[in-house]
């Protein structure tokens, strides 16, 4: 037996307080994530829950909000080079990275600051 984790059920990134609007506008109209319902004791934190395939990502409120550069989410896409279109035609700029030998990968920013990675395949 490998360990004991299987899967990734989620990943949370923090997001300033009354910002939900605005991560729906970047998750959901960009990225075309699709918002799913939080469960009603949750609710009153603020926030938001949203899915994409398997992938879910949970927007917290957090009171001193301080984005996250470094540590980040890496999400596979069908077609990368479609979606650094769309991210940049949105005002996110995207970043193709060559570091990693045969990955297509790269990067950009959310409306927080958070680092988000994005893997072609």
């Amino acid at each position: 037996m490998p360990g004991f984790v299987r899967s990734l059920d989620h990943v949370q990134l923090a997001i300033p307080q009354g910002g939900e609007d605005l991560g729906r506008a970047f998750y959901v109209g960009v990225l075309q994530f699709v918002e799913i319902e939080k469960p009603a004791r949750l609710r009153v934190r603020g926030g938001c829950w949203l899915q994409s395939g398997d992938a879910l990502v949970h927007l917290g409120v957090e009171a001193s909000f301080i984005p996250a550069k470094k540590a980040h989410p890496a999400f596979r896409v069908h077609d990368l080079t479609g979606l650094a279109a769309a991210l940049s035609a949105a005002g996110y700029p995207f970043t193709f990275d060559h570091e990693i030998d045969g990955v297509a990968r790269g990067f950009t920013h959310d409306p927080f600051g958070n680092r988000i990675e994005f893997i072609g395949w």
